[in-house]
This record gives C-alpha cells, sequence and structure tokens, in this order.
C-alpha cells in the first residue's frame, strides 16, 4: 500500500497546505466578527458536504459495492451500476440543493441558535444560499472519485481537489487587494464555492471521458440503489464525524461573539494530519480490507489493519504533540493579519491546544470505521458517531458556559474519544483484533518517538520562542519552520533508529513494478 498511501497523503497534504493560505486570507479579509461567523458557518456546511461526499465517505461504501459487482458480473454490469448510482445521486443532490435553499434560514437557526434575532442570522442564510450550487456538483464528483480510487487511480482523486482551494484563494487575494467592504466579499466569496465544485466536477470527467466507466447514465431508486444507500448512508454520515463535532460545538459557540471562527481556525490546523489520515483510509485502506474480507484472507486482512494502524499512530501522535506545544505562534503567523487581531490569535490557539488532545482519538476512529466499511457494515460506525456528537453536545452546554470557546473544544475532545472507544469496543466483539506482532512492537517505539520529540519540541520552544517574540515576521516565521523542521528530523530519526522504519526497504517498494507488488 505505500506507493497509493503516499500518492493520497502527498494529495492530501497539498490540498491542506493551500487550505491554510485560503483561510489566512480569509482571516485577514473578514477578521473574527459578525461577518466571519455567518460565513464561516456557511462555509462549514460546505465543509462538512465535501466530507460526507468527495473525502472518502462515499467512496467507503462505493468500492466495495462496486467490486463486488464487477467481480460477480463483470465490467458491464458494474458500468451499469456506475452509471444508475451516477445518475440518482446527481439528481438527488440537486433536489436536496433546491430543498436547502427554501428552508435554509430555519437550518441556520437550528445550527447556531445564538443568531437568531441578529444580523448574522440573515448574512449566514444568505451566504450558505450562494454557496448551494457546490451541493449539486459534489454528488457526481465523489461517485467519479470512487471509481477512480476502486481502480486504483487515486492519484487524480487526491490533487482534483486542489482546485476547490487554488479558486478560493485567487478570488480572496483578489478581494484583499480591492475590497474594503467585508460584507460584501463574503458574498463574492460564497459565490465563487459552487464555481470550484463546478472546475473539480470538470476536471474528472475529462480524465474519465470515453471509459465508460458509468454507463448507460440514468437516475432511479431501484432495488440495487435502495440496497447500496442504505449501507451507503449511515456510512457517510459516520465518516464525516469529525465535522459533525465542529457542527455541534459550532451550535453551542454561536452564542459567543467570535467563537464560532475561532473554532473554525483551530480546527483548520487539527484537519492537516486528519485529513491525511482519512483520506488514505478511504481511499487505500478500504480497497486493501474489501478484497482480503472476500477473499478470507486473514493474513492480508492482518497485514492491511495493521499497516493502516501504524500510519494513523505514526501521523497522529507527532502532530497532536507538535500542534499542543506550538498552537499559539502558529495561530499568530497564519492567522494574526488585517482584521483578525491578538485577542483573536490567544483563543484560537487556547482551543487548538484543548483540540489537538482529540486528534488521536479522530484518527483512530477513521482506522477502525475503515474494518467496519471493509465488512459492509456502516451501522456500527454511525451509532458511534451520532452517540459520539450527543456526548459532545451534553458536554459543550456545560463547559461552554464555564470556560467559553475552550470549554466547547474540550467537549469536541471528548466526543472524539468517545467515539473512538465506542468502535474499539465494538471491533473486539465483532471480529477480534487483527494486529501482527510487528505492528503491536512497531507501535510502542512510534510513541516512544513520538514522545522524545514532543519532549525536546517543548524544551526548545520555551527557549527560542519568547526571543523571537521581539523579532518582525519573517524572523518569527523562520524560527517556527526551524522548530517545525526539527521536530520532525527529531522524530524520522527516532523511527529510523529505532527499526521502525527502513528507508533502503521504502525505496525498493516504491521501485518495484506495480504488478509484482500486487
Amino acid at each position: 500500500m505505500l506507493r497509493p498511501l503516499l500518492t493520497v497523503s502527498a494529495g492530501t497534504l497539498s490540498s491542506r497546505l493551500l487550505g491554510f493560505v485560503r483561510d489566512a486570507l480569509v482571516a485577514a479579509l473578514l477578521g473574527a466578527g459578525v461577518v466571519a461567523d455567518a460565513f464561516l458557518l456557511a462555509f462549514q456546511l460546505v465543509n462538512v458536504t465535501r466530507r460526507l461526499l468527495t473525502e472518502g465517505a462515499l467512496n467507503a461504501a462505493l468500492v466495495p459495492a462496486w467490486l463486488k459487482v464487477r467481480e460477480h458480473n463483470g465490467a458491464a454490469a458494474a458500468a451499469a451500476f456506475a452509471g444508475r448510482l451516477l445518475g440518482t445521486i446527481a439528481l438527488a443532490t440537486l433536489l436536496m440543493a433546491i430543498l436547502l435553499g427554501v428552508f435554509m434560514p430555519l437550518l441556520i437557526a437550528m445550527l447556531a441558535p445564538g443568531f437568531v434575532g441578529q444580523p448574522a442570522l440573515l448574512m449566514a442564510t444568505r451566504d450558505a444560499r450562494l454557496m448551494l450550487p457546490y451541493l449539486a456538483f459534489a454528488g457526481p464528483v465523489a461517485v467519479m472519485m470512487g471509481l477512480f480510487n476502486a481502480q486504483g487511480r487515486v492519484g487524480l482523486t487526491a490533487f482534483s481537489p486542489l482546485l476547490f482551494n487554488v479558486s478560493l484563494i485567487v478570488v480572496t487575494a483578489a478581494l484583499l487587494i480591492g475590497h474594503d467592504d467585508p460584507a460584501t466579499a463574503a458574498l463574492i466569496l460564497s459565490g465563487t464555492v459552487g464555481v470550484a465544485g463546478l472546475l473539480q466536477l470538470s476536471i474528472l470527467a475529462f480524465n474519465g471521458r470515453g471509459e465508460r466507466l458509468a454507463s448507460p447514465l440514468r437516475a432511479g431508486f431501484d432495488a440495487a440503489m435502495r440496497t447500496f444507500f442504505a449501507k451507503a448512508i449511515p456510512g457517510m454520515i459516520a465518516n464525516s464525524g469529525p465535522q459533525l463535532l465542529i457542527v455541534a460545538g459550532a451550535i453551542i459557540a454561536s452564542a459567543q461573539p467570535a467563537a464560532v471562527s475561532w473554532l473554525y481556525f483551530a480546527n483548520r490546523l487539527i484537519e492537516l494530519p486528519l485529513g491525511i489520515v482519512g483520506v488514505a483510509m478511504g481511499a487505500v485502506l478500504v480497497p486493501e480490507l474489501a478484497r482480503a474480507v472476500r477473499g478470507g484472507d486473514r493474513t492480508a486482512l492482518s497485514d492491511a489493519a495493521s499497516r493502516g494502524l501504524e500510519l494513523a499512530v505514526g501521523v497522529a501522535l507527532p502532530a497532536t504533540f507538535g500542534l499542543i506545544v506550538l498552537a499559539e505562534p502558529t495561530v499568530r503567523l497564519l492567522f494574526e493579519h488585517g482584521a483578525f487581531n491578538a485577542a483573536d490569535s490567544a483563543a484560537t490557539a487556547q482551543a487548538l491546544a484543548v483540540l489537538a488532545i482529540g486528534l488521536p482519538a479522530q484518527v483512530l476512529a477513521k482506522n477502525w470505521s475503515a474494518a467496519f466499511f471493509a465488512r459492509e457494515d456502516t451501522h456500527t460506525p454511525l451509532m458511534a458517531t451520532l452517540i459520539s456528537v450527543m456526548v459532545a453536545l451534553a458536554a459543550a452546554v456545560v463547559l461552554g458556559r464555564l470556560f467559553g470557546a475552550s470549554g466547547v473544544a474540550t467537549a469536541i475532545s471528548l466526543g472524539a474519544w468517545s467515539n473512538a472507544a465506542l468502535l474499539l469496543g465494538r471491533g473486539v466483539q465483532r471480529f477480534g483484533v487483527t494486529i501482527d506482532a510487528p505492528a503491536q512492537r512497531r507501535l510502542m517505539l512510534i510513541v516512544l518517538a513520538a514522545g522524545a520529540m514532543g519532549a525536546l519540541l517543548w524544551q526548545a520552544s520555551g527557549f527560542v520562542l519568547p526571543i523571537a517574540a521581539a523579532g518582525s515576521t519573517l524572523v518569527q516565521a523562520a524560527v517556527l519552520a526551524v522548530l517545525i523542521g526539527g521536530g520532525v528530523t527529531v522524530y524520522a530519526t527516532a523511527l529510523i533508529l529505532l527499526g521502525v522504519v527502513r528507508p533502503n526497504a521504502a525505496l525498493r517498494t516504491l521501485r518495484r513494478p506495480r504488478g509484482l507488488r500486487d
């Protein structure tokens, strides 16, 4: 799985880095006030839709179903199944966009009760309606990405989301130069979201032309479609657990001015490592597990599950320590520009440090959910996700009143850990633990390496950051880059010295022809 994992991770990393640029520009343009709260709440709906459909969620249900049809009935039947699915989802998302447009004021009032009676309600409703065309495009995009993933063409699906962020970056940069009115800028940005979705659909359609991956194209809820959606919809909701937790937090945080913005920008940093692992789980691990489950190959099943868990923990732990230690300088460097002030940075950094505590749980939940998805069990991850959202909501009501945005962030982390615990417990009951002995040994060494990196990073930052605080933005950026680079170097060196990573073996695997690896 090394080559496709690296491809997916590289694409996701590129998209997330561009997302940071986009959000830094949005923060400079809108700040963290009423206009920003309204825009970012509407944008959260788009983000949930993206996770729900295009970033591995629908893929987790589509890939096993498509592979089963192809193996049992042939390529023509698989293409016909894909054609019905593409047409049905395209029609469903179009109708859903129209329906949401009609009832958007009610939806915004439910998601942000603190906006009721305030100008933010009208602003958020207007922004969300302008973004709705994206929903109509996201459905077909998700199906096409799933079909490419099922065939092992993960490169295209990994890098096509970059168009979304590039479009918004270009427009936001232009607005920073030519528009002083944040409300008008928010309207223009909202309209750009739909255009970005159209660009992504166009590039996928162009690359799939002439291949008859989904043919004939038709819509209808026949027995096959009803069976698919009965399994897919719970999985789609379950795979969007991290975004649903943020939405749950925003419901409570909306009563505090700027809190929605603080949580949004803090969560954007969490989504970098989470996105790398989460998209890799959906695009690479689920197909590998599904093939092993259908073939009854327990060795292959254990190997895929073990490598997936190593990837999850190996990314999540150092990211958690790094985000906690470097929360304040990172937020200040990325977002404290233009209308985003020092108080906003401090509140966002506090929320980030607390959200980072829940990052390992969110990554583990992604990994363990893949084991259920590969067995076509979407009900268990769904129930775990819904329970975790209820836990987060209940905790946020109490902690939000006591500690504000940081309390809501704490509730979100509690919800994430409850999700991971529920999935692990149910997985042990259902199919036992399939982690091989080498992975168990390497996981302990990964924890040791990440802990050593975190301790050294904490010591170095405590000495260097106070000195750099008096310097220019360029100096602070250079110091932060050195700290991050140093942390990565320490962690990578520790993994190599402990024998967790063998560079020569990895290079041989990458150079080996694909057919020999299979």
